[in-house]
């Protein structure tokens, strides 16, 4: 199988501090990852090396068929589509939420004076149709929801086609509903065979769409487990990468996890 990412013996620096540690870690096209680990497992730098956002201290990272460090990443970064909090705090506010989407074509975030064609506005159209939005085209960013304007920036994340979707924590801040209705569009997405190999990063099990076939565990820059959910969501190694003893289920195509306590662990 043709690997979408391929990172080997690969750690970052930043000063003294390690922020990954050797990670080897390979993505199939038809896959679709969860990266799961604590706050500083180095989650989102991992994200930021698969965006070509930067470059590895050592090792060799390789996405889309090009090594980093070899290709122009300008040239690169069109074939990923991201989301991030870091993306969503740069949309202006008063930004129509159909333009929100169709400025990706051009890579820029808010529309100036770049024209667009009829099909650019019908594919923006048909993406906010997918992911449940379309009545909201017309509104301004800023005042959706959370979750609503989560839903905007997956669509504005597959506007330019992309070989590899990454989503970095989209369902942070989301109350129940708002992140019930996000995994549902993403399970959507990951049913899809014309979707884009997916990599979602999150904190909990509990966010994992149904689809998702593969999991990354994290913990202090280095990989505990990765490889198929069945493989790697076991009690004993998402323990390891939370620092304390987990009860984990699974139910229904979705995944829960919980502190064991002493009556469960009897």
């Amino acid at each position: 199988m043709e690997a979408v990412l391929e990172l080997a013996d690969v750690t970052v620096r930043r000063g003294t501090a390690t922020l990954l540690d050797g990670v080897e870690w390979r993505v199939g096209a038809d896959e679709r990852w969860v990266v799961l680990g604590p706050n500083g497992a180095g989650k989102t730098t991992l994200l930021q090396l698969c965006s070509a956002q930067i470059h590895p201290t050592s090792g060799v990272v390789g996405v889309l068929g090009e090594v980093m460090g070899t290709v122009d990443v300008f040239e690169l970064r069109p074939r990923i589509g991201l989301t991030s909090a870091a993306i969503a705090d740069r949309i202006p506010r008063g930004e129509r939420v159909a333009d929100v989407v169709v400025s990706a074509s051009y890579g820029v975030v808010g529309r100036w004076r770049e024209h667009y064609d009829d099909l650019d506005h019908e594919r923006a159209a048909q993406l906010l149709t997918e992911v449940g939005v379309a009545h909201l085209a017309d509104r301004t960013f800023g005042t959706l929801s959370e979750g609503e304007r989560k839903r905007v920036q997956i669509a504005r994340a597959l506007m330019t086609d992309p070989e590899l979707l990454l989503l970095d924590e989209p369902a942070a801040g989301l109350d129940l509903g708002g992140r019930e209705d996000l995994v549902s569009t993403l399970a959507v997405l990951a049913a899809d065979p014309a979707s884009p190999t997916t990599v979602l990063v999150s904190h909990h099990v509990e966010e994992i769409p149904p689809g998702f076939t593969h999991a990354l565990l994290l913990r202090k820059g280095a990989v505990v487990a990765a490889g198929p959910l069945e493989e790697t969501l076991t009690e004993p190694l998402l323990s390891e990468t939370f620092g304390m003893q987990l009860q984990v289920s699974h139910s229904d195509g979705r995944w829960a996890a919980r502190r064991r306590t002493r009556a469960t662990s009897s």
